[in-house]
């Protein structure tokens, strides 16, 4: 008896396919270009490999059993899935990756990188997508460990390592301390002083690094910690009156605009970062995925976009060459 896994071949799944949309053996030879007694002895085989009855004989049409419609749903979606990867292997020796893994800082406006993951994928590239949540020296960590290949909103505190990283400046963040309204200190009506701000918990964002021992941002020696994976999950927390602490003024906006956060002037200078995108080197150049990415990233409005929480510009897909 042959081998079920062996017995289901593309041609197989065609031969079944066409004797359903024939409705008869007869009809199906004359389409396969075999005698009848051939296609009939070519399900027999499969018939007995798989110990089903596929089609029903007895009348003069091939009706497909419960089984045979079954193997034919699925041996339709095996053959869709078949000339996918065969298209998918077509595109990519044009110059696409087979993946595209993208490191994002949770600093990073969520509204702007769904933008650009869905001009992206409009284009239909083979490429599959991937992106990862980090936060502060883990987003390089990953480019670092070669676990991404390009990273978004780099902190200038995080350290850039080895000469197969490339890395270019995306903007500017500037920081603001705010509470929510029921929180004791937005009712202090002056500067808060560190010993003041001490004297109350502080939302941190923990460092997503694998190994190390990370970026510590703002703390105050002996003050009580809440610390979370995100910077919108810091918000959060804030906006419920958990604590307070430093976020960016861009993200923090439309909150403190409704009244859901207050701003307070506290006694040290004002706090900004730069963050930069950083990518991996490759021997052949850097493939049409992170090609067409990075030359999003080189636009000042996907970058205000990226870091002021605006709405971003993509520029054509044209800009975006197999070789460049």
């Amino acid at each position: 008896m042959q081998n079920k896994t062996n017995a289901l071949t593309p041609d197989v799944l065609n031969m079944l396919s066409v004797i359903a949309e024939t409705g008869s053996f007869a009809a199906a030879a004359r389409v396969l270009g075999l005698v009848p007694s051939a296609l009939t002895y070519r399900v027999r085989q499969l018939e007995d490999a798989l110990d089903v009855l596929l089609f029903d004989r007895s009348s003069r049409q091939a009706k497909p059993t419960a089984s045979g419609q079954e193997l034919l749903r699925e041996g339709r979606r095996l053959l869709d899935e078949m000339d996918a990867v065969a298209n998918r292997v077509r595109r990519i020796a044009t110059g696409w990756e087979a993946a595209l893994t993208i490191a994002v800082d949770t600093i990073m406006a969520r509204d702007a990188i769904m933008d650009l993951c869905d001009a992206f994928l409009s284009m239909a590239p083979p490429t599959r997508l991937r992106i990862l949540d980090e936060a502060l020296s883990g987003t390089v960590d990953v480019l670092n460990k070669g676990m991404a290949d390009l990273a978004i909103g780099i902190p200038e505190e995080a350290i850039l390592a080895g000469r197969s990283i490339h890395h270019e400046r995306l903007g500017e963040l500037r920081f603001v301390y705010v509470v929510a309204p029921h929180h004791p200190l937005a009712r202090v009506d002056r500067v808060l002083t560190p010993e003041e701000l001490r004297q109350h918990r502080t939302i941190s964002v923990g460092d997503s690094i694998r190994a190390g021992a990370g970026v510590t941002i703002g703390l105050l020696p002996g003050q009580d910690v809440l610390t979370l994976p995100s910077m919108q999950a810091k918000l959060e927390a804030q906006i419920r009156g958990l604590g307070g602490g430093f976020v960016p003024e861009a993200m923090a906006r439309p909150y403190i605009e409704t009244g859901r956060l207050v701003v307070k002037s506290v006694a040290q200078p004002e706090r900004k970062t730069i963050v930069r995108y950083a990518w991996r080197d490759q021997p052949q150049g850097p493939g049409r995925a992170l090609q067409w990415w990075l030359a999003q990233l080189k636009q000042p409005q996907t970058r205000d976009a990226l870091t002021q929480h605006l709405r971003p510009h993509l520029s054509s897909t044209d800009d975006v060459s197999p070789h460049a």
